[in-house]
């Protein structure tokens, strides 16, 4: 797709209610574009291939932005492998093949990290997708959500479909889910020490050892570059985004117990996993092919993040997923 004139494009954001959808739509908006669908899964079931040639008729989207995803954290992993397989897997596929049907000039597919072997370089480079399996507890979603890269590289390969593939690594920020059954491990730590601080309690109890490492991707940078790849990227590899730093799970843990003034004991329970050893990947071809880097620092990303939970706990602490 050659430069975008935002005003005269109509946009479809799967997912576009949800942590980063609302992030990107923002950047949309902020570029000008006015025409922008962000249907619910209660409009449309994207697992339902029925469903998506309606939402595709009735928006005739110029632009497609998958984000639609079911996801959550280690422990919602381990109970429902099944389902975060299956339904992520139908819905990009219906996605992919109803905008390759429709001739739609372009759609950005976002991926996951959790595709990536489990044991694998660090820093991850797109070239290693294929070189092992991912971590158990992540494997159904991460496979399903690589297979999508498989459908897109085959479609553009005999129809000239038009997409690009993007892979941010772990992401946090305001909107973020705080519900113990999906939360990420940001967001479970910081409500985590938030509940603890109030009820006066002397400690917490955090899973795995805090060996386990983690790169983490504010919302609004991840945003910022799905947007430019849509704008500036074409190309048939797949494209990392990430912030260039990583840390320890005990690191992290350090920020959160500051940043939400929690005072007591940290404990370890080892008898939890850590899930994959290592996480962070290699942006550069993110900032060689359209120019992303991202920019917010983490403590202030954190800051932000904390903040938004005390504002808007109720709708923080909703199920979701």
């Amino acid at each position: 797709m050659p430069s975008i004139s935002w005003p005269s494009t109509a946009v479809l954001v799967t997912g576009g209610r949800g942590f980063l959808g609302r992030a990107v739509v923002e950047r949309l908006r902020a570029r000008g574009a006015t025409s922008i669908a962000t249907p619910s899964s209660g409009e449309y079931d994207l697992r339902e291939p029925e469903a998506v040639a309606k939402l595709f008729a009735d928006v005739q989207p110029d632009l497609v932005i998958h984000l639609a995803a079911r996801v959550g954290g280690i422990g919602y992993n381990i109970e429902r492998p099944g389902e975060l397989y299956l339904d992520n897997l139908l819905m990009g596929t219906y996605v992919i093949e109803e905008a390759r049907m429709r001739a739609t000039p372009k759609t950005v597919l976002v991926g996951t990290v959790c595709s990536y072997p489990k044991i694998t370089a660090v820093p991850f480079e797109e070239s290693s997708l294929w070189q092992g399996y991912p971590e158990e507890s992540n494997a159904p979603y991460g496979v399903a959500k690589l297979a999508h890269l498989t459908h897109l590289q085959a479609n553009r390969a005999q129809y000239g479909q038009a997409g690009v593939y993007l892979i941010p690594t772990n992401l946090y920020g305001p909107g973020d889910k705080f519900h113990p059954a999906v939360s990420h491990v940001i967001p479970a730590l910081i409500r985590k020490c938030v509940e603890a601080a109030e009820r006066g309690d002397d400690h917490i109890e955090v899973w795995g050892t805090g060996a386990a490492s983690r790169e983490f991707l504010y919302v609004d940078d991840a945003a910022e570059g799905i947007v430019m790849a849509a704008e500036s990227y074409d190309g048939e590899e797949p494209v990392n985004l990430g912030a260039d730093r990583e840390m320890p799970i005990s690191e992290l843990v350090d920020h959160v117990v500051a940043a939400t003034g929690f005072r007591g004991e940290v404990r370890w329970d080892t008898s939890k996993p850590d899930g994959q050893p290592r996480r962070r990947v290699d942006a550069s071809r993110a900032r060689e092919r359209f120019g992303f880097e991202a920019s917010t620092p983490f403590g202030e990303g954190l800051r932000r993040t904390v903040d938004w939970y005390l504002a808007n706990r109720t709708e923080a602490e909703a199920r979701g997923g």
